[in-house]
């Protein structure tokens, strides 16, 4: 009897045991971890337990199953997947799957057919009680356009339409929407942009403002939207800034360029005229007083996209968009002292726009100067002044997909060689063509580069090599096809490998790693605002979830995207929809970050729109040039033997 009353004790133990094993992400309980084949662990309904007690009791005994001390533990690529089996007589089972840092719940099988947002039918008590409350802990919200899995897109066509709420409260997506609608900016009764951010909680300062750049998402959102697409805003928006390109723009008694786009402008009523005007801003108003170099290229990039989606060549085809675009381009392939193809900016002239040591040849500006080129080849009319314009832009392509493929690309092979120069090479069989000191590698490079996977660095320039990560460019390499498709590939390697580094629990990291210390000091001025792990210095900014996600469906890995958007809907709509989050990992909202941030809202939008038809990647995407996929240029191409 004691024997019997004891193994009844420990069947009972173990029924407690499983319950434990339920990981609540709400409370930030510790996952379990298990190896070789308890990867997966059946949760049997209470008449079932019993037959596992002691084999369970075994596997602790044998240390297969291990409690972490401390929640980092279940980063590791950890992963647990419970398979709820319903009671005799019931068909169909729940999976509930655990990849790191999401939990998610999936669609119960049924042969009536159900969506990823609902139930079928009404359960029996039974099998309520076979699931526990683990059907509850699954902090993951259904998300019906991208499913449990990326394979669920193949079958949308003929499933059940996933409900658009749950419990009777509005979806992430629905709200996304509504929120996006209420930052709209009227300007003679048209929409014309959206504003910066809606926080009733802080000061607006210029987050009152329709910035260029901050728009793109926005304007993308609305051309993918279904059913209807709303292109009248982005029309609107786009001639409403090529009229304001025309202003005279003059800082401190100098005049700008007059292909010069605004970074932003916002709609003010004028009591003396009685009538509603717009206030644009060069750079003048900026943060560092310079202006915008990414405006431009984002203007032409969104034309592009707009006649992609509604087919109307007539937009682009108007004398006054013509010249627009002339004008752009004219200011960038201006003749001038450079040796490179490159451009040559100034600190913060771009989304990163304080201080952060990117003066020179950014990769993100490199990266949409070569989009932007590459959309206008497409869209300026042929006559015989663009004919010429033309003639100079395919060659700057060519020379300038070259030059970036060659030496901003690194991987281990390159970190090798790099780490191996000869220095004070003075001739035209030079190597180390920029005289970089090896020396100059920072540490932590060496730890950070795997042996599968490579990036385009932040700049190179005369003895200087900026060997931080950088989002933005890296992205738009790829979708510009400036990346090959091999390097696009090692990206996105490089991505995985890193993913806690670049992705962390918060998507993503513009900039990796952050300055710290004395660096942080001399680069950023000692910059209250970027600090270390915030805003632009390592911050992770939810916007950039879009550009990701282009990127993986161009590069034919859209499971990362959807890992990242999995990570999105756990905290974003909860927090508010903050401009950006702070700490290494993402964990924290940022120290001055503004909520519900539009270009936060869009960025989630978008990529969702495109998770869920992937076509929409043609709008923002551009396939490789074949003309320019092998260079003709050799390294010793400038060099003549004649003197």
């Amino acid at each position: 009897m004691a024997s019997s009353s004891s193994e009844e004790g420990n069947h009972k133990n173990a029924s407690s045991l499983i319950d434990e094993l339920q990981f609540d992400m709400d409370d930030d309980q510790p996952m379990v971890e298990t190896s070789g084949a308890e990867k997966s662990l059946s949760l049997k309904t209470s008449a079932e337990q019993s037959d596992t007690a002691d084999e369970i009791w075994r596997n602790i005994e044998n240390n297969r199953v291990r409690f972490p001390t401390n929640c980092d533990d279940r980063r590791e690529g950890l992963k647990r997947t419970t398979t709820l089996k319903s009671p005799p007589g019931a068909e169909g089972e729940v999976v509930v799957s655990t990849t790191d840092d999401s939990s998610k719940q999936s669609t119960p099988t049924s042969p009536t057919g159900t969506d990823g947002g609902g139930r079928d039918g009404e359960s029996s008590d039974k099998e309520k009680a076979g699931r526990g409350s683990l059907e509850n802990k699954s902090i993951l919200k259904p998300s019906p356009s991208v499913g449990t899995s990326l394979l669920n897109l193949v079958n949308e066509g003929t499933g059940a339409k996933a409900s658009g709420t749950e419990n009777g409260s509005p979806s992430m997506m629905d709200e996304a929407w509504e929120r996006l609608r209420s930052s709209f900016v009227y300007f003679q009764k048209k929409p014309v942009g959206t504003l910066a951010a809606v926080d009733p909680s802080a000061e607006a300062l210029n987050y009152n403002q329709v910035f260029v750049r901050d728009f793109v998402p926005t304007a993308l959102a609305y051309l993918m939207k279904v059913p209807d697409p709303e292109p009248e805003i982005v029309k609107n928006f786009l001639l409403k800034t090529l009229h304001l390109q025309g202003w005279k723009k003059t800082i401190d008694n100098f005049t700008l360029g007059e292909g010069v786009m605004p970074a932003s402008f916002k709609v003010m009523y004028d009591s003396y005229q009685e009538k509603d005007v717009l206030k644009a801003d060069f750079g003048g108003s900026a943060i560092g007083r310079v202006a915008p170099v990414d405006s431009g290229f984002w203007w032409i990039i969104l034309l592009r996209s707009y006649t992609k989606c509604t087919g109307d060549y007539t937009l682009a085809e108007k004398p006054e968009v013509q010249k627009g675009m002339k004008l752009i381009l004219n200011l960038c392939l201006s003749d001038g002292f450079d040796t490179f193809p490159t451009l040559l900016c100034a600190d913060g002239c771009s989304m990163i726009d304080r201080r952060m040591g990117i003066y020179g040849y950014p990769i993100e500006i490199q990266a949409l100067f070569f989009f932007a080129l590459r959309c206008a080849q497409q869209m300026l009319k042929q006559d015989t002044d663009s004919n010429r314009l033309i003639g100079r832009i395919e060659r700057r392509i060519t020379a300038l997909s070259y030059h970036i493929r060659n030496y901003y690309w690194l991987d281990f092979t390159q970190l090798n060689n790099i780490y191996r120069y000869k220095t004070e090479e003075y001739s035209h069989t030079a190597v180390n063509k920029f005289n970089v000191i090896p020396e100059s590698i920072p540490d932590w490079v060496f730890d950070f580069m795997p042996l599968r996977g490579g990036y385009f660095i932040g700049n190179v320039s005369p003895a200087r090599m900026d060997f931080r990560w950088f989002l933005i460019g890296n992205c738009i390499a790829i979708l510009s096809s400036l990346a090959t498709l091999a390097q696009a590939t090692a990206i996105m390697d490089l991505v995985e490998e890193r993913w806690e580094d670049l992705i962390g629990e918060m998507p993503l990291k513009i900039a990796y790693p952050a300055l710290e210390g004395y660096q942080w000091r001399i680069v950023t001025g000692c910059d209250p605002k970027n600090i270390r792990w915030s805003y632009h210095n390592g911050g992770s900014w939810p916007v950039l979830l879009w550009l990701l996600t282009a990127a993986c469906i161009k590069a034919g890995r859209p499971q990362i995207a959807k890992r990242a958007i999995e990570l999105v809907e756990q905290r974003l709509s909860k927090d508010g929809w903050p401009e950006y989050y702070d700490g290494k990992k993402g964990r924290y909202i940022g120290k001055q970050a503004r909520k519900y941030q539009t270009w936060s809202i869009s960025g989630y939008l978008v990529a969702k729109l495109m998770i869920e038809n992937p076509s929409n990647l043609a709008m923002i995407s551009l396939e490789e040039d074949k003309k320019i996929e092998k260079p003709r240029l050799t390294r010793s191409a400038s060099w003549s033997c004649s003197r």
